[in-house]
């Protein structure tokens, strides 16, 4: 079978209280996306947003994003009086996350004084969840109380876990771990409710795993000795990041922890079940970012400022593959293999057996392999527009070189009435990829302004973009269904 997709953050959707949300325009996106005969709807990581309001440097992997819990809901439940719940920020299309900050925690805390933590469900969640909710619960109520600080600058009572210090802290910050837990509860209420209208709706949930976590995590912090750390200090011995190349003479330095792989394969790659586990929980099919990583992965001595330094070091391969699909085999996953693929990382994606991404800016672009082009596209792949990382199609028509534009408008056959978004989505949609994804911005042909994220950047422009509410229209979703149709896509 043929599918399509849109690729859209919940926290882009439209709707009065400053971010998307799991309520009401949430669903009304679902049945937009129903009416315009998809079949996916393709999102990011939906844990709590950390430095740089990125959804991929949250402060743990199971965790769910606070922001993205509807206001209405708890009004419903009585938890929240409307005064309470004012409109955060004034530009329609934009998160103000600097906004989110104070006055969203504040609604939130309100909503908590008011809710009874005798409630049957919350009980049986806390218990059901414990594994992962108290580490992170107790990891948030100390950066409170620490004033935000990275757990390496904790008491090194703290840093190190020592049981009476957990216990004595659990007493004194009993309060803050109980608003924690109320936090989660009201996002996995909300999650599970959306995501069985989704699949009642006919429609699946693509959602992002990063291959890395933060190291300023309760994922690190509860769990060392998975991590390359220095036991005597716990600071990372190299971090990850990509090599210099093409576009960025120093590389890129992410600066997250790398995993101890030899301790993963001696339990059998545990966390990592567990991990994926809990993503089988909240999405149908499973995109990992960076997929290349589990080949081989690009280490930078800690305390480097760029990553010219750093060195390639075997991943787990097919070892760790192999395990994960024993585990869950009923689990669909999305091998994302672009950036510095070589023929050893092809050929863990074609023994894995999980599809590969194929992205149409890339096509065209003279820096870039050609085997992005259409006509070179197996069944086994998912072809996109462009991802949250790159350009609109729009702005990348703006920023393409004259000979790539020419290019591209041959290669599609692009008439001159015709948008360049219109023939980019053409030829994707009649491509032989089992699945195509396109950007939310790209149906509506909106430019640079509509850019979600600028990698290796920071500032305050990134993770941003919102989509007003009178753009998601019948006449646009008419015009997506007719062209689905005809390449006889669901």
């Amino acid at each position: 079978m043929r599918y399509s997709g849109i690729l859209m953050h919940i926290s882009s959707l439209p709707g009065p209280y400053g971010i998307g949300t799991m309520g009401d325009q949430a669903r009304r996106f679902v049945d937009f996306l129903k009416s315009a005969r998809q079949h996916y709807w393709q999102i990011l990581p939906v844990g709590p947003t950390g430095y740089g309001d990125s959804p991929y440097q949250s402060f743990c992997t199971y965790a769910g994003n606070h922001y993205l819990i509807d206001l209405n809901e708890l009004m419903a439940q009585g938890l929240l009086l409307p005064e309470e719940a004012a409109p955060q920020g004034t530009c329609p299309d934009q998160v103000d996350y600097g906004l989110l900050y104070t006055q969203r925690t504040e609604a939130l805390r309100k909503a908590y004084g008011r809710f009874d933590p005798e409630e049957t469900g919350f009980v049986r969640f806390v218990r059901e969840e414990q594994d992962w909710l108290e580490d992170y619960c107790l990891f948030m109520a100390l950066k409170t109380a620490f004033g935000g600080l990275e757990w390496l600058r904790w008491p090194e009572e703290l840093r190190f876990r020592r049981p009476q210090a957990l216990e004595k802290y659990r007493r004194t910050l009993a309060s803050e771990i109980g608003f924690h837990r109320f936090l989660q509860y009201q996002f996995y209420t909300q999650w599970t409710a959306l995501r069985r209208y989704a699949g009642d709706n006919g429609i699946e949930i693509i959602g992002d795993v990063p291959i890395y976590v933060p190291l300023d995590s309760s994922d690190v912090w509860a769990n060392p000795g998975c991590f390359q750390l220095d036991s005597r200090t716990l600071h990372p011995e190299r971090v990850a990041g990509v090599p210099p190349d093409y576009f960025n003479a120093d590389g890129q330095l992410w600066g997250n922890p790398l995993y101890n792989w030899d301790a993963m394969a001696a339990d059998g790659y545990a966390w990592w079940i567990r991990r994926l586990k809990a993503s089988a929980r909240l999405f149908d099919v499973v995109r990992i970012d960076h997929f290349r990583g589990f080949e081989s992965y690009w280490a930078v001595p800690y305390g480097d400022t760029s990553a010219k330094n750093g060195c390639w070091n075997k991943g787990p391969g097919m070892d760790l593959i192999a395990t994960v699909k024993q585990a869950l085999p009923s689990l669909r996953f999305i091998a994302e293999d672009l950036g510095y693929v070589t023929p050893e990382v092809m050929q863990l994606v074609q023994d894995s057996g999980f599809p590969g991404m194929k992205v149409l800016e890339f096509a065209f672009d003279s820096r870039e392999a050609h085997d992005y082009m259409p006509h070179t596209y197996t069944a086994n792949s998912v072809c996109y527009t462009g991802t949250h990382d790159n350009e609109t199609l729009i702005q990348w028509a703006e920023a393409a070189s004259p000979e790539d534009y020419r290019l591209a408008c041959r290669y599609l056959g692009k008439s001159e009435s015709e948008s360049i978004c219109s023939a980019m989505i053409r030829a994707g949609m009649a491509s032989v990829s089992d699945t195509f994804i396109v950007q939310m911005q790209d149906w509506l042909e909106l430019g640079a302004e509509a850019r979600m994220n600028h990698p290796g950047t920071l500032g305050g422009r990134n993770w941003r973009w919102r989509c007003r509410e009178e753009a998601i229209s019948s006449d646009l979703a008419r015009r997506i269904a007719e062209t689905t149709a005809l390449y006889r896509r669901g």
